[in-house]
């Protein structure tokens, strides 16, 4: 399949990265490097985000420097026995992919750029994260200090000034191919699930990984990845907001959430719907019912110079109104509400499924952002959750997954 994203989308996103920098400070920038799974295996290699986003290349360790008019990659060899299992690096390619045409080995390329470093005080590079995040206990790829420690260790007292700030900028406003392959995802997001959900087909699921393989079936046989670990949950599970373990036996009184997103070119897709296999009872669809009206509430908040914790607050407190009515809560304040409903109501999609963004920015448009509203009454076995994605338009927002229902049967 030829890739919608050319060389010169790719130039061009290093092009606005300079001109967004004051100064002449290099650019030097790592790709993410492969990380273990078990013994001499590694997971599958998922690349550094900003890195593509200014190369379009899909390898390793590669290193990118941008200085002054000089563009070139630093590409580390491999040996033999790696070739012959994970294939060589072809420069053609890689010129061909990003556009910049000077290719150095690891000696030559680092000696070049440490003979600028010893001339200058200040290097651009992202802000390498920390090997451990406690709030989401998981490591951190340690590409990003791997760099910054190689940098520093050829000039003492070198600066360093964080890219991302000016990475996110660019990248929260999506441009013309990026919108396309968001939307190639979102469709087929839709057109799996409703295969998969058919009513001739969910009697024959027993377990939730019966219905989350078919799901993951009609992603490959359109040509599409997943953005994520797709989430299929039934009755008191579906009060978990990320089981991922989908191990479940399913029931016909319970109600079946599926949070899932296919990825087509690096671009994520992130829908939910939640379903009844059998006849919903009148307290399930109340609940629905409920988070089908506070998204309703909340598309029509947003628009271009909302701010999110403006927008959020708002839904929070339209929240308390829903659950109040369905007797979850007397009074509505921000602990009672979040009791039922502990997340927010949106965040920016595009690369990552949880993608970056200046949360105390106006929005924009070319902004896309999901809207997803939920309960979640562990007590009863109910989690609903109904989630859309939406692009920030010149007066207010198209929803861009509109074309499937949002019916609980």
């Amino acid at each position: 399949m030829e890739s919608r994203f050319t060389s010169e989308f790719f130039a061009a996103n290093r092009q606005r990265l300079r001109g967004s920098l004051a100064g002449t400070a290099p650019i030097v920038m790592s790709a993410n490097g492969l990380l273990q799974r078990r013994a001499d295996s590694a997971y599958a290699f998922a690349q550094d985000a900003n890195f593509w986003y200014l190369t379009g290349i899909d390898e390793p360790d590669i290193v990118l420097v941008m200085d002054r008019d000089e563009e070139y990659l630093i590409v580390p060899g491999r040996s033999a026995s790696r070739q012959t299992f994970d294939g060589s690096l072809n420069d053609k390619e890689l010129i061909k992919r990003s556009s910049i045409q000077t290719i150095y080995d690891d000696k030559t390329g680092w000696g070049q750029l440490q003979n600028r470093l010893k001339k200058v005080k200040h290097v651009a590079t992202l802000a390498s994260p920390p090997a451990y995040i406690e709030h989401y206990g998981m490591y951190t790829n340690p590409a990003r200090a791997a760099l910054t420690a190689r940098l520093k260790s050829y000039k003492s007292g070198l600066e360093l000034i964080d890219l991302s700030p000016h990475l996110t900028r660019l990248r929260m406003t999506k441009q013309t191919e990026e919108l396309a392959a968001i939307q190639e995802a979102i469709d087929i997001t839709i057109s799996s699930l409703k295969e998969a959900t058919r009513p001739a087909k969910l009697p024959g699921y027993s377990y939730e990984y019966q219905l989350e393989a078919e799901i993951s079936r009609g992603f490959r046989r359109r040509g599409a990845g997943h953005a994520f670990e797709s989430i299929v949950a039934s009755g008191e599970q579906a009060c978990t907001l990320h089981n991922v373990a989908n191990s479940g036996k399913l029931a016909a009184d319970e109600l079946v959430l599926m949070d899932i997103g296919a990825e087509v070119e690096h671009y994520a897709a992130d829908i939910t719907r939640t379903i009844s296999r059998g006849k919903p009872s009148k307290r399930q669809q109340a609940v629905h019912a409920a988070v089908i009206d506070i998204q309703k509430f909340a598309f029509d908040l947003l628009k271009p110079g909302v701010l999110m914790k403006e927008y959020e607050q708002q839904v929070e407190d339209y929240m308390g109104e829903k659950l109040r009515e369905l007797g979850l809560i007397k009074t509505i304040n921000h602990k009672n509400v979040r009791k039922f409903y502990p997340h927010a109501t949106s965040h920016f999609l595009g690369l990552n499924v949880h993608d970056v963004g200046d949360y105390e920015r106006p929005l924009e448009p070319g902004t896309v952002l999901t809207v997803e509203p939920g309960i979640y009454i562990k007590d009863e076995g109910i989690g609903v959750r109904i989630e859309d994605d939406i692009l920030i338009t010149q007066k207010g927002i198209k929803i861009l997954s509109n074309k499937l229902p949002s019916t609980l049967s």
